[in-house]
């Protein structure tokens, strides 16, 4: 699944516990007629994705939704979701590489071969 919207909020990198997992969250702002603010979680090696991004990108991530269930102390059952994010992309170079680059006036020489003596059936 995909998700796009605002990058607005971008966390640190926090580690847990001695088995060294890293978690880093990230805020997006979807726009839309009614806008979501989604927490989306990056796990592990997949946290340092996030360093070359900056509040206010329009990005586009690739997501796994994540559930789990957790049974408490007095034995009632809890489930729980994540969304975890595995890809980003900066939308704004994206929407950049997809407009052709337009070539200078001096690219285009006039033709040189006209015959003003031929007829053509232009209308104009």
């Amino acid at each position: 699944m995909e998700i796009q919207g605002r990058i607005k909020v971008i966390g640190e990198t926090k580690e847990f516990g001695s088995n060294g997992f890293k978690k880093r969250e990230v805020v997006i702002t979807t726009e839309e007629q009614y806008p979501q603010h989604i927490m989306i979680e990056f796990v592990q090696d997949k946290t340092d994705l996030v360093n070359t991004y900056q509040v206010g990108q329009q990005v586009k991530i690739s997501i796994n939704i994540r559930g789990r269930e957790w049974v408490n102390p007095q034995g009632e059952t809890k489930y729980f979701n994540s969304i975890q994010g595995w890809r980003i992309e900066n939308l704004e170079q994206l929407a950049q590489d997809d407009i052709p680059p337009v070539p200078p006036m001096d690219a285009f020489e006039p033709a040189d071969d006209l015959n003003e003596d031929e007829h053509d059936d232009l209308p104009f």
